[in-house]
């Protein structure tokens, strides 16, 4: 049985040809898609500064084949953020993704300090 993995891809990209309702859609919806919304969930979720409105970036957690490694986690995120995107009708270009896999991931606990 294979092993799998969970991660956290955060894909960044550039908002690209938007058309004038795409741009009016972003601008009324940015208060939902500020700092305060940022989730990494499996449907990703979009985050933006509406000013100026050029860049964005969605969160996701993928859950795939260990032996695929961060690489097919990144793909797969962007792929899903490419729909999703082209499916709201918006344009977009250089996505770009940063993985981290939480199975590998070494956490540090601090330690009481001595009195």
């Amino acid at each position: 049985m294979s092993e799998q993995h969970t991660y956290r891809v955060i894909v960044r990209g550039t908002w690209d040809g938007l058309t004038d309702e795409a741009r009016r859609r972003l601008l009324a919806e940015a208060s939902d898609h500020g700092l305060t919304s940022m989730r990494f969930t499996e449907e990703g979720s979009l985050s933006y500064e509406p000013s100026p409105l050029k860049h964005f970036s969605m969160r996701y957690v993928v859950v795939s084949e260990a032996a695929d490694g961060e690489e097919m986690a990144g793909a797969l995120a962007e792929d899903r953020a490419e729909t999703t995107l082209r499916g709201l009708g918006y344009g977009f270009r250089d996505l770009k993704s940063t993985v981290t896999d939480l199975d590998t991931m070494k956490i540090n606990f601090k330690t009481a300090s001595r009195r």
